[in-house]
């Protein structure tokens, strides 16, 4: 009886070193990709600094938080905001129904902050035919993915946008009809 115990965890064994061998490739496998990761959103991260500190910049919402909390998925093609040549546009068009619709303005008080943990901040006020409002851009460490805040002067319907931050020339958004 004695043998039979002890042989059963050898067996065991030398199965689990087969095993253990094609789980180390697959860490390894994953290993690679983390760091393939890490390094392309690294680099993501400095070109969406540089697009702030130029304000040239378009940021592709992915992502729209309502007042009251509520959130949709949206197209990052039809809702962005926008800065480029003290222009900026600001487009919603959650559900597409009336087509996109954008609104222009010059962007003034333009500053671009960054804080001790490298979170940088956006902030501008946009005025014009159709749009009165502050806009706060956030941009996380390390990664091109940003949080932009509307908030009108008028009243309080603010909103909240999420996506990610490229400089113009690798945007891939659409302009609709503007006020």
């Amino acid at each position: 009886m004695t043998i039979l115990v002890l042989g059963v965890p050898v067996y065991a064994q030398s199965e689990k070193r087969i095993d253990t061998k094609e789980k180390q490739e697959n860490v390894n496998s994953r290993e690679l990709k983390k760091q393939l990761a890490a390094i392309q959103d690294s680099i993501n991260y400095k070109n969406a600094v540089s697009a702030l500190e130029k304000s040239n910049f378009v940021l592709e919402a992915d992502q729209l938080l309502f007042k009251r909390g509520g959130t949709a998925f949206v197209s990052s093609n039809t809702n962005f905001v926008s800065l480029s040549d003290n222009r900026a546009i600001v487009q919603v068009a959650p559900f597409n129904g009336g087509g996109p619709n954008g609104v222009e303005g010059s962007a003034s008080n333009v500053k671009v902050q960054t804080d001790k943990k490298g979170n940088t901040t956006l902030s501008m006020n946009v005025m014009g035919t159709g749009i009165s409002a502050t806009v706060n851009i956030f941009l996380f460490k390390g990664s091109n993915y940003a949080s932009v805040v509307i908030s009108p002067n008028y009243n309080s319907n603010r909103i909240t946008l999420r996506g990610r931050l490229v400089p113009k020339e690798y945007s891939t958004v659409f302009k609709g009809s503007s006020f």
